[in-house]
């Protein structure tokens, strides 16, 4: 399943939002429920999400310079 990065950013809002309120218990925008165990479990969830949407908005690395000297 391909992730949306507009999907994924308003997941991890409210995702944000719910931890914010002290609720384990999130309501997506799409009609989906999922009510976790613990806060920390939310807590590493909100992490993994961060990790997803760097991981699509990051920019890969095209180019690498070196530059190297003798010390003199």
């Amino acid at each position: 399943m391909a992730e949306d990065l507009a999907t994924l950013e308003a997941q991890l809002a409210e995702l944000r939002a719910a931890r914010a309120r002290g609720i384990r218990k999130v309501q997506y925008s799409d009609g989906r429920a999922h009510e976790y165990g613990t806060l920390d479990e939310l807590g590493r969830v909100i992490t993994d999400m961060e990790r997803r949407v760097a991981a699509l908005t990051r920019t890969p690395v095209r180019t690498v310079l070196i530059h190297s000297s003798k010390g003199v």
